[in-house]
């Protein structure tokens, strides 16, 4: 499915100027018809699937408890 430089950055949740650099940096493939840029939506999946495991690994680490603190003491 294509969409439009607007319909991606609704999409993304980013301004349509990021979106645009993005295309003028070749950061984003782009097909111009003519009229306007038409962005592919699954080029996004991997980005997408990469948010999803760095929440996880973010969630799993803040989940695990503190360790207790062993108490050294010094006996000089």
């Amino acid at each position: 499915m294509y969409l439009t430089i607007k319909e991606t950055a609704e999409y993304l949740s980013m301004p349509e100027a990021v979106v645009e650099s993005l295309v003028q940096q070749n950061k984003i493939r782009t097909i111009f018809d003519g009229d306007q840029h038409l962005i592919n939506k699954e080029q996004f999946n991997t980005h997408f699937e990469q948010l999803e495991k760095y929440k996880k690994m973010v969630e799993e680490y803040l989940s695990e408890p503190i360790p207790e603190d062993w108490d050294a003491k010094d006996e000089d």
